[in-house]
C-alpha cells in the first residue's frame, strides 16, 4: 500500500495484534483472573477488535480497488485475481474449522458436532461474502453518488433484517451451510447479519475519503469524522446505559457505538501517521500479510497437533496473567517473523510466490480428496 495510506495498515496491523491477545487470553487465562475489574475494561476493548478488522477490510478494499475499476468492469486479469483473493479468504475460513484434512475421514468419522463446527461462519467467511457483495456492487454501479446511497440503504437493510434473522431458525427452509450466514443459532460467530454492516460502513467511509482526498479536503474529512464519531459514541453509550434502552440483540445502537469508536481509531492512526511519517514498522509487516497471520495464529492455538490435542485444550484455561502475556508476546513475535519472511519473498520473487500459493492450494486439495 502507498506510503500515504500507511494509517490503514497501522489500523489493520494493530487489530491483528490485539486479536492475537484476545484469543490467547480468552482461551488460556484462568477464570479467576477474569473476575478482576480491569478484565471487563479489556474485554470491552477486545470486543472492538472484530468490528475493527471487518471495518478496515471494507475501507482498504475501496481504496485499493479504485484504480482497478476499469479492468474489473472489463472482466480482465484484475477481475479474476480479485475473485481469486475473495475465494482464498473464504476457503481459509472453512479450513480453520476442518476436523480432518481428508474427505474420506470427514465422511466416515466426523460427528454431528464436527459438522456444525465446520459449517459455522467466522470472521473470514463474513469478510469474503461481504467483499464479494461490495465487489459486484461496485462493478455494476458506476456513479459514486449512487453507489454511496446504495451502501447506506444496504447497511440499514442489514441492521433492520438482523433483528428478524437473529432468532429465526432458517434450517427448515435452507441448508445449514447457508443458514449459518444469517444468525448464531448453530454456532456461527460472525454471521453476515449484522456483521457485514461494519464492512459496508468501512466501504462507505472509504468512498467518502476518496472523494475528500480528490478535492484536497483530507484533513477536513478526518476533523469532521472525529467530531461526528465522538458525539455518536458518547450518545450511544448513554443510550446503552442499563435501564435507558431495552435490550435488543443485535442492538443497532450498540452497532453505532462500535462503528463510531472504530472510526475514531482510524482517525487516530491518520494523525499518528502524519506526525511520525511512518514508512516501516513491524505492525505494517504484520498488516500486509493479514490473512496469513490471522489463519496461522488460530491454527497454532486451536489445531489438534499433539495426540489429538490442541494448545488450547492442553492449557485448559490454567495460565496466570504473566503466562498469558508471555505467550501473547511470543506468538506475536512468531507471526511477525512469518509475515516478514513471506512478505520479503513475495517482494523479491513475485511470480514464484504466486506460483507457490497456487501449487499449495492444489496440493492441499489433492491431499484432502485422496488421503
Amino acid at each position: 500500500m502507498q506510503k500515504r495510506f500507511a494509517f490503514i495498515d497501522l489500523h489493520k496491523g494493530w487489530s491483528l495484534i490485539l486479536m492475537i491477545e484476545t484469543h490467547i487470553f480468552n482461551a488460556m487465562l484462568m477464570p479467576a483472573v477474569k473476575e478482576y475489574g480491569w478484565f471487563s475494561v479489556l474485554n470491552f476493548i477486545n470486543g472492538l477488535i472484530a468490528p475493527s478488522f471487518i471495518f478496515i477490510s471494507g475501507f482498504a478494499f475501496m481504496i485499493a480497488s479504485q484504480r482497478k475499476m476499469d479492468e474489473f468492469r472489463k472482466f480482465k486479469y484484475q477481475f479474476w485475481r480479485q475473485l481469486g483473493r475473495i475465494a482464498l479468504i473464504l476457503i481459509a475460513g472453512y479450513l480453520l474449522h476442518m476436523p480432518y484434512l481428508s474427505l474420506d475421514k470427514m465422511l466416515a468419522n466426523q460427528t454431528n458436532d464436527e459438522v456444525i463446527n465446520f459449517l459455522k461462519v467466522d470472521v473470514l467467511q463474513c469478510i469474503a461474502v461481504s467483499l464479494l457483495f461490495l465487489f459486484l456492487l461496485r462493478i455494476f454501479i458506476r456513479k459514486d453518488k449512487v453507489f454511496n446511497y446504495v451502501l447506506i440503504f444496504s447497511m440499514l437493510i442489514i441492521l433492520a433484517s438482523s433483528l428478524f434473522f437473529w432468532k429465526t431458525d432458517l434450517t427448515s427452509v435452507m441448508p445449514l451451510f447457508f443458514a449459518n450466514y444469517f444468525n448464531t443459532l448453530h454456532g456461527s460467530l460472525f454471521p453476515v447479519f449484522p456483521w457485514s454492516a461494519f464492512m459496508i460502513t468501512g466501504a462507505l467511509t472509504g468512498m467518502l475519503f476518496i472523494q475528500a482526498r480528490a478535492e484536497n479536503r483530507e484533513k477536513d474529512y478526518f476533523k469532521a469524522s472525529f467530531l461526528i464519531c465522538g458525539i455518536t459514541s458518547v450518545a450511544s453509550g448513554i443510550l446503552l446505559f442499563p435501564g435507558v434502552l431495552p435490550e435488543i440483540i443485535p442492538n443497532p445502537v450498540f452497532f453505532l457505538m462500535r462503528a463510531a469508536l472504530v472510526m475514531l481509531v482510524l482517525v487516530f492512526f491518520w494523525y499518528y501517521e502524519r506526525k511520525r511519517n511512518t514508512e516501516a514498522s513491524f505492525v505494517l509487516d504484520i498488516s500486509r500479510e493479514s490473512l496469513l497471520v490471522y489463519w496461522l495464529h488460530l491454527q497454532i492455538i486451536y489445531r489438534k497437533f499433539w495426540d489429538d490435542q490442541s494448545l488450547n485444550s492442553i492449557v485448559n484455561m490454567s495460565w496466570n496473567i504473566w503466562q498469558a502475556i508471555g505467550a501473547t508476546v511470543l506468538l506475536i513475535l512468531l507471526m511477525y517473523i512469518c509475515a516478514k519472511l513471506w512478505g520479503t519473498f513475495k517482494l523479491k520473487y513475485t511470480s514464484q510466490a504466486r506460483t507457490l500459493v497456487i501449487l499449495s492450494v492444489i496440493i492441499i486439495s489433492l491431499i484432502f480428496l485422496f488421503n
